[in-house]
């Protein structure tokens, strides 16, 4: 099992809900951001495709067992849209506004008139690359309903219109491990430790 992983993301809520998991196998986690690593644009049209490439990306540059992650909210109504595109939805050009992709959300759902679908998904993929260069590739996913206006401050992204399915509190009113327990990311790090992987 390794003593440290890098983790190819420079997205700090991502950095402490995977830290937050790692923490009790005894693992460290280094983030790409920290080791002053770039972005790769995301051209791929998949989450699986867009998590390796960043995976395999990081791990040329360092050799190191790298942990990459792609997820996104996917609106049934829409066609699961935003899905690979969750990102995109919230880029300015100066960076990245959430509210403005949470509002193109509810935009397009009215669009469609009263009593559409409010059902969604969120979406994990984890690409592990060991040192050694095997590939993993693991899935996780949080079903739920959107609410809007947003509610709650906690978490990042999408969280503050997403109730999980079973409560009434969003993503974002949810506290930090209550939501670490519904979370797609924390159900594709439980297929990922159910696989063993990290033993080998």
């Amino acid at each position: 099992m390794p003593d440290t992983l890098l983790l190819a993301t420079h997205n700090a809520g991502k950095v402490a809900e995977f830290a937050a998991m790692f923490a009790p196998l005894g693992i460290t986690l280094v983030s790409a951001g920290d080791r002053g690593l770039p972005e790769p644009v995301e051209t791929e049209d998949s989450f699986i495709g867009n998590a390796l490439l960043k995976a395999r990306r990081a791990h040329a540059l360092t050799g190191q067992a790298t942990l990459a992650d792609d997820s996104g909210l996917c609106v049934d109504a829409l066609g699961g849209a935003p899905g690979v595109h969750t990102a995109d939805w919230a880029e300015t050009g100066q960076g990245r506004d959430w509210m403005q992709a949470m509002a193109r959300v509810e935009r397009e759902l009215a669009a469609q008139g009263p009593g559409v679908s409010r059902r969604a998904h969120f979406v994990a993929v984890l690409a592990l690359v060991l040192a050694d260069g095997t590939e993993h590739v693991f899935e996780g996913r949080a079903h739920g309903s959107l609410t809007w206006p947003p509610r709650g401050h906690i978490g990042f992204g999408y969280d503050p219109v997403f109730v999980p399915d079973g409560h009434s509190q969003t993503f974002a009113e949810l506290p930090f491990e209550a939501k670490q327990a519904l979370s797609h990311r924390t159900r594709a790090f439980e297929a990922l430790l159910a696989a063993g992987v990290l033993a080998t």
